[in-house]
């Protein structure tokens, strides 16, 4: 099967995008199955590459070899052992994103490494028809304990496929443990959030302890792992989290590594903030690590109706000469806009701030120059005058 595009639409595959849309389609030739191999090619027949196609997405085709490469095991180990040797080379070791989906040119696949196990998420139908071959792949490069699956998201409905979890190789116990920034983590694969524990953030929590001191208020805890950071140079850390599961890991990992000054309070992170402004509360440090507000292109206004809000909050508890550490993962709300966003709060909030550092994602989540998908975490260090 050959997929032509439309005259002009080539630009963005060619730069290295690999994602073909429906509406991008000029004509198909030939039939086959959903989830099958194709060929796309320009309208004037010039090749662009091969990828999986499926008609029940606007991803027609999801682009993953650009030459004469083989498809099947020996390419998935191949692509899965170059990404892993990668992140060796930059001294990962005991837990880190083994494989980042388009960046690594395994589209719709991620694979992230705690320990001795590895948890997988599977999200377009091409890879879900291949996951025995991805499977052995991993069990190849790695030798793991055991896999977990977790497919449980709803991206994976725009595919035509359920959500799944569940045990693919090995056993997988409740509960690992994992060393990141020298600190123990307990990361709970089978219920935590994504695929267990948030990697990316790993090297901006480490960042927090150079601006840690007296009171910290970490809001959006999840498991601690802005919250444990700080408290290895801070008086006392107040973590803020909506799950009480999220807490009870938060309070065991306080006590894997002899944390004394860490408290959790359970609550809407939204009203505790409006809470503590109203009762004066101040903090030397404020972080706000917000899950994504949006989806979507078209919910990217309410998004920063958001930012906006919560970093209002935030500005109004941080000390002056304090810090507020501001996160988006937000893929639809770009950095100029967060950025402008979070100046607007400080200005309604009556704060002049300067910006000490922007981030991104870890490097083991690598941005795909082409693939915008790829870029999406900000993490901003602002000092508050």
């Amino acid at each position: 099967m050959t997929v032509y595009l439309k005259k002009g639409e080539e630009k963005r595959i060619a730069a290295g995008s690999p994602f073909v849309y429906a509406n991008e389609v000029a004509r198909i030739d030939g039939k086959d199955r959903n989830g099958a191999l194709v060929t796309v090619r320009t309208l004037e027949g010039k090749f662009l590459g091969r990828g999986y196609i499926n008609h029940a997405s606007k991803i027609l085709v999801r682009i993953f070899l650009r030459g004469n490469e083989q498809d099947g095991e020996q390419l998935f180990y191949d692509r899965i052992h170059a990404a892993d040797a990668f992140r060796r080379s930059l001294g990962y070791d005991n837990c880190y994103r083994a494989v980042f989906g388009e960046a690594d040119d395994l589209p719709a696949f991620i694979a992230d490494k705690y320990g001795d196990y590895l948890s997988v998420q599977i999200l377009s139908l091409g890879m879900y028809l291949r996951k025995k071959e991805l499977v052995s792949a991993l069990v190849r490069e790695f030798s793991p304990k055991g896999i977990y699956e977790r497919s449980d998201v709803a991206v994976r409905k725009k595919e035509g496929l359920p959500e799944e979890t569940g045990v693919l190789y090995g056993e997988v116990p409740d509960e690992v443990e994992i060393v990141e920034n020298g600190l123990k983590m307990a990361v709970d694969i089978k219920r935590g959030q994504k695929t267990g524990y948030f990697l990316d953030q790993k090297e901006n929590r480490f960042a927090v302890r150079r601006y840690a001191k007296g009171d910290v208020l970490d809001c959006f805890c999840n498991s601690g792992g802005f919250s444990l950071n700080a408290a290895t140079a801070a008086e006392r850390v107040t973590a803020v989290d909506v799950s009480p599961l999220a807490l009870s890991t938060v309070e065991r990992n306080a006590a894997l590594n002899g944390f004394t000054n860490i408290q959790t309070v359970c609550g809407d992170a939204f009203e505790v903030l409006r809470g503590f402004r109203g009762e004066g509360r101040r903090f030397d440090l404020v972080i706000l690590d917000p899950p994504a507000f949006c989806k979507s292109a078209a919910e990217a206004q309410d998004a920063c109706k958001g930012y906006f809000d919560v970093n209002f909050s935030g500005f109004k508890l941080v000390k002056e000469g304090g810090f507020l550490v501001t996160c988006s993962c937000s893929h639809y709300v770009p950095l100029p806009l967060f950025e402008r966003t979070v100046a607007e709060a400080a200005r309604r909030a009556g704060r002049r701030v300067q910006c000490v550092e922007c981030r991104s994602q870890a490097p083991d989540h690598p941005v795909l120059f082409g693939a915008d998908e790829t870029q999406y975490l900000k993490c901003l260090i602002l000092r508050v005058l």
